[in-house]
């Protein structure tokens, strides 16, 4: 394979016109198999008084008269008709591959996926690696957990479909894992942003070498927030001497990965062009956002072409800054953005909203004082005065530095975000991670 510039151009320089037009095309059939197939759905357009006429439906911004998909819907509709649920669109043969969310926000949902689904996904996770710099002449290893979860087996697709060769390692045994990648000459790495710093002092213990004599070169990561920190790339790429690329965005329920950075913009770039339609509402009243330079609002999806499990009108709860909607200098029309916070996870403190994102940043400036890692405790709903937040302190802090150490995160947060925090300072590794690997960061501990 080529080392062209992109992965499939047709669709990830696709005009503005001729966008338009497939959506168009596309929509109303993607629709017509809802309607007839999804009982949620039909249920959903029963309750709201509505008629399923896909033809309704050619113009897309006709959608918002549609209800929204909720990820309690799926839960719901699982709970009904296990294990796959109601809003199964294909006959059970059908699904060749299944996936579970993590749960670590409540019942996990069990993801179905056809054949076409497959090729679909491996084409748009393809998309986002390569726009990410990875190419078949790489050697990559995939450290993400293998377990039902969509990271996993479907990521590791995902990178095959590049033409690269893919080490399927996994989580776990850090001491082998550095070992094979020297012996293998392996230079470019699929994990967490976290778990670089993880693999640091295992490099220099089990091999006596510092980590970037390893020989990563570049880093494709993704599963946790906060890559849109420029202290957190230059922190990760200074330590292993490797190109760092936040390059594997998605939403589970919806699809694996269709947005990365590529090697011109540090911003993410929607590659899900002729699978998904998406649209921006006001987290708050629900009304229409514009998705346009400078707007904010809540990713809403819709399926263009999906089988299994067709969702319409999918509230992601991620927020969005869309940075940008004309061609990249790397040629690539889809829109780019910023993942602000998710909307589940908005804080109303004294009038500001705070996202937990705005704390990472304030925290990644205070590394190695502190990991980074963090979790904000809330025993009410919003709105808060003060916010309690727990902080892992760094290795080499000692107990007599610990009170002057949360003085000056608290002080900091103040200064960056306004709002009032009292912290509460635990060991490396003292703040619960889930199956995958990630910190719950709003922990709350009311209504359970």
């Amino acid at each position: 394979m080529p080392d062209r510039s992109m992965f499939n151009a047709e669709m990830e320089a696709v005009g503005p016109a001729d966008q338009d037009r497939m959506e168009r095309e596309r929509l109303p059939r993607q629709l017509e198999h809802v309607f007839a197939r999804s009982r949620m759905v039909r249920d959903k357009l029963s309750a709201a008084g509505l008629a399923p006429d896909p033809s309704r439906f050619r113009d897309p911004d006709r959608l918002a008269e549609l209800p929204f998909t909720t990820k309690a819907d799926l839960r719901a509709s699982q709970e009904r008709e296990p294990p796959f649920g109601d809003f199964l669109a294909v006959s059970p043969e059908a699904v060749r591959r299944v996936h579970r969310t993590s749960g670590t926000t409540g019942r996990f949902v069990y993801t179905a996926l056809t054949r076409s689904d497959l090729e679909a996904t491996h084409d748009c996770g393809a998309r986002a690696f390569w726009a990410a710099g990875l190419r078949p002449r790489h050697r990559v290893v995939h450290c993400l957990n293998y377990c039902l979860w969509m990271g996993g087996y479907t990521d590791h697709a995902n990178l095959e479909t590049t033409g690269a060769t893919v080490f399927p390692y996994g989580v776990g045994n850090s001491r082998q894992l550095v070992r094979v990648i020297r012996e293998a000459g392996i230079d470019a790495i699929s994990s967490t942003p976290s778990y670089p710093n993880v693999l640091e002092p295992v490099v220099r213990e089990e091999l006596g070498v510092e980590p970037p004599d390893l020989g990563l070169r570049l880093g494709l990561f993704g599963g946790e927030p906060g890559l849109d920190d420029p202290n957190l790339r230059r922190r990760i790429e200074a330590a292993w001497g490797l190109t760092v690329r936040n390059a594997n965005y998605g939403v589970s329920d919806v699809l694996c990965n269709f947005a990365a950075q590529c090697t011109d913009n540090p911003d993410l770039h929607f590659l899900g062009q002729g699978v998904l339609l998406a649209r921006l509402i006001d987290p708050g009243d629900e009304s229409a956002v514009s998705l346009s330079e400078g707007a904010v609002g809540e990713m809403v999806l819709t399926h263009l072409r999906k089988e299994a499990q067709p969702l319409v009108r999918y509230r992601t709860s991620d927020i969005l800054e869309i940075t940008g909607t004309g061609p990249c200098a790397c040629g690539r029309t889809g829109f780019r953005f910023r993942v602000v916070g998710r909307s589940d996870d908005m804080l109303h403190v004294r009038g500001i909203n705070v996202f937990p994102g705005g704390v990472a940043r304030v925290l990644e400036t205070l590394v190695p004082e502190v990991t980074g890692e963090f979790q904000i405790v809330v025993e009410h709903p919003s709105p808060y005065t003060r916010l309690d937040v727990t902080v892992e302190r760094g290795p080499d802090v000692g107990p007599e530095d610990e009170a002057g150490l949360a003085e000056r995160v608290e002080a900091r947060v103040k200064d960056a975000l306004g709002i009032t925090v009292r912290v509460d300072l635990v060991s490396p590794g003292g703040i619960q991670r889930t199956d995958t690997g990630k910190v719950r960061r709003v922990l709350r501990t009311y209504g359970s």
